[in-house]
């Protein structure tokens, strides 16, 4: 079906996957770097329009952050999450646009999303905490339940690019299918109401994905605050 749906972007180098993604990848990072163009061209004390607007989401996610790991943790890893949420939630409004496609339709761009998480979390908490105790905290509470622990710990984080990745790929996934079915049954001006909720969902999305983004960090480098 992906290579029969018609695209603006498709239009211009062929209906395959590789080049949808991509193309609408690249999109997406154009079209972020023009918002944060417009938001610091003109910095203002009182900030107003597009200013406005990315403080409020900046404050927005350092808020989602500080009851996982404090407002001062939350700053620190703040750039990160603002990004993926940023790239996320744009990824999944573009695919609320007739004629273009979310690149978070695809499992693999969720899955490499999943990924950078996945690495980046595990490698701060080997960072902070040492390669031995970070591993050393998956044998659990007591030496005889480690041979138990481990294996369950270990499949509990592998299973997090899953949770990540499928959560993702299979919300806005689903969205574009019921807009595709939506369309071809009723006229454009009827389904406002179906981009409206589209709208929402792909906004809840970026959120889930950030705010587990925040805990699988705290996870990571507060482990002396989890044992105690």
């Amino acid at each position: 079906m992906e290579g029969r749906l018609f695209t603006f972007l498709g239009a211009i180098g062929g209906h395959g996957q590789e080049w949808i993604v991509l193309s609408h990848y690249i999109l997406v990072i154009g079209i972020i770097f023009l918002v944060a163009r417009a938001a610091t061209r003109k910095m203002q004390l009182v900030p107003t329009g597009s200013q406005n607007v990315m403080e409020a989401f900046i404050a927005g996610i350092i808020s989602v952050g500080e009851g996982t790991m404090g407002e001062k943790n939350a700053r620190v890893y703040m750039p990160l999450i603002a990004s993926l949420a940023l790239v996320i939630f744009i990824s999944n409004m573009i695919g609320v646009i007739p004629g273009f496609e979310a690149p978070t339709a695809n499992i693999n761009f969720t899955l490499s999303l999943a990924l950078i998480v996945f690495v980046y979390y595990n490698y701060l908490g080997i960072k902070k905490n040492g390669f031995v105790n970070y591993f050393k905290h998956f044998m659990g509470p007591m030496p005889v339940l480690a041979p138990l622990m481990f294996p369950i710990e270990i499949i509990s984080h592998l299973s997090r690019i899953v949770s990540l990745s499928f959560r993702l790929f299979g919300s806005i996934r689903g969205d574009d299918m019921f807009l595709m079915v939506l369309l071809m049954l009723v006229p454009w001006i009827l389904p406002l109401p179906g981009f409206f909720m589209l709208t929402a969902f792909g906004l809840l999305q970026a959120f889930i994905f950030s705010i587990l983004t925040y805990v699988y960090i705290a996870g990571s480098i507060m482990m002396e605050h989890e044992d105690h």
